[in-house]
């Protein structure tokens, strides 16, 4: 059974949570705050957390930066009170997969945690979904998420992953991000088309060394090539 972890201080948050986590068939743990949350993810590691970013103690941005710096790819959903933009941008950009505002439908939440939780993408390019991929110099094991550059594993979060194996499967089409969006996260992306932008520029960055480019289509998408 997948093992969701929420983390917040408000009880109702966290028993709403769990209500609705637990009837979708979750095994659901909580915590009050980063320090008890960092703590669970090393004693029983969970399978995806749901964070809320204003924590007392470790706040939930920190929690997030040590769980990445500790290379671990959970998926992270954050949990946010503001509605700005740039909040949600630089928590996608510290590494959470997703975030969700609040307040928040209970069943939306559900949704978010059940698309992150998807193991694979469909292919609308007659590729089998546990075919290796092999492109530019890089190649993708669906069935064991790996990615390696030139030989190299490469670290890739969940979204990444994903994302890199739609444009793998789609590569010289141009892709708007509604589609990506589509492809990807599966469910109608309630926030800003930005999370692709986001995790698109991650993508460059860990196919430096490769052959494969991420071009962007200006006023279109993005498409996925391969170099000579």
């Amino acid at each position: 059974m997948e093992t969701i972890l929420v983390v917040d201080d408000e009880p109702n948050i966290r028993d709403l949570a769990r209500l609705y986590l637990e009837k979708d068939g979750y095994r659901v743990v909580t915590a009050v705050d980063g320090q008890q949350a960092l703590d669970l993810i090393q004693q029983n590691p969970p399978t995806l957390m749901v964070l809320d970013l204003m924590l007392p103690g470790i706040d939930g941005w920190e929690v997030c930066r040590r769980v990445r710096a500790d290379h671990n790819p959970l998926p992270i959903l954050m949990l946010t009170a503001r509605t700005e933009d740039i909040d949600k941008i630089v928590g996608l950009e510290m590494g959470a997969d997703d975030y969700l505002t609040k307040p928040f439908n209970p069943r939306e939440l559900v949704a978010r945690v059940r698309a992150i939780l998807r193991r694979a993408v469909p292919s609308s390019a007659g590729v089998k979904a546990d075919q290796v991929r092999q492109s530019g110099g890089v190649m993708l094991d669906p069935t064991a998420r790996e990615v390696t550059v030139n030989g190299q594993r490469i670290p890739l979060r969940a979204k990444e992953f994903d994302l890199l194996l739609t444009l793998m499967d789609h590569t010289n089409i141009v892709l708007s991000r509604d589609q990506l969006l589509d492809l990807v996260w599966g469910y109608e992306f309630y926030g800003q088309t930005r999370t692709v932008d986001v995790h698109i520029a991650h993508l460059r960055e860990r196919l430096a060394g490769s052959n494969l480019t991420i071009e962007t289509v200006w006023g279109m998408g993005y498409k996925l090539v391969v170099g000579d």
